[in-house]
């Protein structure tokens, strides 16, 4: 099973549509194993978007990620990463389909509403910085046998 970093961000806590997001990634049958709320800060932003260090748009980023307290979520689940990046839709919330996060609550490219980690690689040093192994939970869900085909649990 993945693990992948979800991040509900200012613009969702902001519009109060933390529950509607959770319960989509829920429904889809993905597992919440760990969820915390924390103010980020520049040490935290730089590393996390270190990427974006040089363009011109960094301090708006840092911003608006700081705006108010996140999210930061942990989800299980098989292929969780991709499952979970292609609920969340395209960056650009004006060009997200109908039916994704962003297609559904979101019409900005900064304001998209959740950061999703895109790689195996990616997953694992997001969730490493944003979580220390104690906060991640091992469990399974009584209804773990109706989410998968007995071929397809590893």
């Amino acid at each position: 099973m993945e693990r992948t970093l979800v991040i509900l961000k200012p613009s969702a806590i902001q519009r109060g549509i933390i529950g509607e997001i959770i319960t989509r990634f829920e429904k889809k049958g993905l597992i919440l194993i760990g969820l915390k709320m924390m103010q980020l800060d520049d040490a935290i932003l730089n590393t996390h978007y270190s990427h974006l260090a040089e363009k011109p748009y960094f301090k708006r980023v840092k911003d608006s990620m700081t705006a108010c307290p996140v999210i930061v979520c942990c989800w299980e689940g098989k292929n969780a990463i991709e499952v979970v990046h292609t609920m969340a839709g395209a960056t650009n919330s004006s060009k997200a389909l109908s039916g994704t996060i962003r297609g559904d609550y979101s019409m900005s490219h900064q304001e998209n509403i959740v950061h999703t980690s895109d790689s195996v690689e990616t997953a694992k040093k997001e969730l490493n910085l944003f979580f220390m192994n104690h906060e991640l939970y091992n469990y399974q869900l009584a209804s773990y046998k109706y989410l998968y085909g007995d071929d397809e649990i590893d």
